[in-house]
């Protein structure tokens, strides 16, 4: 009798799940090279755009800074010259605004008119800032220069019932416009642009709002109220946002 032989059976005949399974586990593992790759190319990417904004950030600060210091030199240099013409202003703690009391335009109690006896030293200091902010490129660190017109507290009516308001405003334009027609052409402020093309002075009014004298009680107090800045702002924030958001780009870093 013949015997025949045993038929043998593969691993997979005997496992019939073996195959799917292997094959998942085969497929899994490429979906995690592949998502491992992807990740690290993303994070390759993030980084790289940090880095670019990093370096942004870092010349943008440079360029703050130049600004500032150019600010701060425009303001030293026309309260230096001033003073050789014998004309005292003052300037702010942070070295933003010249301050141009009373004492050199002779603003009346209610009145905007600057009179001839003071319209030589207005004269001087027009042709001071002109001379300070048209040295070398400094134009271009400058956003807008603003005359701004103060009042003291006492009320007024009239200007139309603008009161106060309208009366710093119009001291404001009062000197804006005597300038205008006292300075020689090449002195003309209005001649000035920023660097995107726009005048670079402005005028405006605070009215009482901003006193140099808070408590107001004497003649003395009312007069340094009524006064002139000049403020002087540049075309960046200043740089401590900047150092801020340079500091939140070094947390974020992978």
């Amino acid at each position: 009798m013949r015997l025949g032989k045993s038929k043998e059976v593969s691993v997979d005949e005997e496992n019939p799940y073996w195959m799917s399974f292997s094959d998942i586990m085969s497929a899994l593992l490429v979906i995690f090279i592949l998502a491992s790759v992807i990740l690290i190319l993303q994070l390759m990417e993030i980084q790289k755009e940090l880095k670019e904004r990093q370096v942004q950030f870092e010349q943008e600060l440079v360029e703050l800074k130049k600004a500032e210091q150019v600010r701060r030199t425009i303001l030293d240099e026309a309260v230096e010259a001033l003073r050789k013409r014998g004309i005292k202003v003052e300037v702010s703690e942070n070295h933003t605004v010249l301050s141009i009391p009373n004492d050199l335009l002779g603003f009346d109690t209610g009145a905007y008119d600057i009179h001839a006896a003071y319209q030589a030293r207005a004269l001087e200091i027009g042709k001071v800032i002109n001379e300070v902010i048209s040295r070398e490129d400094r134009v271009e660190f400058l956003d807008t220069i603003f005359i701004e017109g103060h009042t003291d507290n006492r009320p007024l009516q009239g200007f139309m019932g603008k009161g106060n308001w309208g009366l710093s405003t119009f001291r404001a334009i009062s000197l804006w416009q005597f300038w205008g027609s006292a300075l020689s052409p090449d002195e003309q402020l209005a001649r000035l642009t920023n660097k995107d093309g726009k005048p670079l002075f402005s005028v405006s009014g605070y009215g009482e709002t901003r006193p140099a004298v808070v408590d107001q009680r004497t003649e003395d107090d009312f007069k340094r109220n009524r006064r002139i800045d000049i403020r002087f702002t540049i075309r960046r924030p200043d740089s401590a946002q900047y150092e801020q958001v340079r500091e939140r780009l070094e947390e974020v870093k992978p």
